[in-house]
């Protein structure tokens, strides 16, 4: 793809669905786009821009592809035991320090996808800390997959493949070769259409999981990221990033690293 063509799909992209191709890694960015008109049928990018207009399905479809969704709960299930086994604790115990006998901690996914990664959340703090009301934000760019997040399902087989059974049996209603999570956890999490580059954050937060989200963009944009969760997060919450996102010289915005994949706030 030529750079001016895809400057043009850029501005055009930015026109219709408000997605700034921009802060995305170009290569990677172009060769996806390059990809998608091949399966499209059209022609070329004018013809295909011309199809959007026209068709609120297709946009869609569009918009779901360039915002990249992949998830499965409890996904890198390694480091999902090190936050329960070593992350969460020390967590609700702070948050005991407040409420003594129901810890109650802010936490937002961001990227949510299908809500995997908040619904795993909201299964480990039931059973870490049971009774506790839990602020639960998940947030995703994607309207399409917030759809089935806010439906809690259906699920495959594959994507609760490290859920145990107990945790099925507990949390889960199966239907055939698929799962719903049941109401009594779903109605639990607070879900947001929510662009991370563009609009304002809540804050306070004792936990901000972003995961295999920021591998997408540029450096810049991921600089800017890293302040912005810095300043969503209390003193001494937690940012929890995919294993292969490292923050470059953590010390210079206020992290400390303690951890793969784990960046405490400074302070207390």
């Amino acid at each position: 793809m030529e750079l001016e063509t895809y400057s043009q799909i850029k501005t055009s992209v930015k026109r219709l669905l408000n997605i700034d191709l921009t802060y995305y890694k170009d290569e990677q960015m172009r060769r996806r786009l390059d990809s998608w008109l091949v399966r499209s049928g059209a022609p070329d990018w004018d013809d295909y821009f011309d199809r959007l207009r026209g068709d609120q399905h297709e946009l869609s479809r569009f918009r779901d592809y360039l915002t990249i969704n992949v998830s499965e709960f409890f996904r890198d299930l390694e480091r999902w035991m090190a936050l329960r086994g070593q992350v969460m604790p020390a967590l609700l115990e702070q948050a005991r320090k407040v409420h003594p006998l129901r810890p109650a901690l802010r936490v937002w996914s961001a990227g949510c996808s299908i809500g995997a990664e908040i619904y795993s959340l909201a299964i480990m703090l039931d059973e870490m800390a049971p009774g506790s009301t839990h602020y639960l934000l998940a947030t995703d760019l994607d309207r399409g997959v917030l759809l089935k997040a806010r439906a809690h399902g259906p699920y495959s087989v594959d994507e609760i493949r490290n859920v145990n059974p107990q945790q099925r049996a507990t949390y889960f209603e199966q239907t055939g070769a698929q799962y719903m999570l049941k109401d009594s956890l779903a109605r639990r999490i607070t879900f947001k259409e929510h662009n991370l580059l563009n609009d304002l954050y809540e804050n306070a937060f004792d936990l901000i999981v972003c995961r295999n989200v920021i591998i997408y963009f540029t450096t810049e944009a991921k600089a800017e990221l890293y302040k912005k969760f810095y300043q969503a997060l209390r003193p001494g919450g937690i940012l929890f990033l995919g294993g292969t996102e490292i923050i470059p010289r953590p010390g210079d915005i206020g992290f400390q690293n303690v951890g793969i994949s784990f960046y405490r706030k400074g302070g207390q």
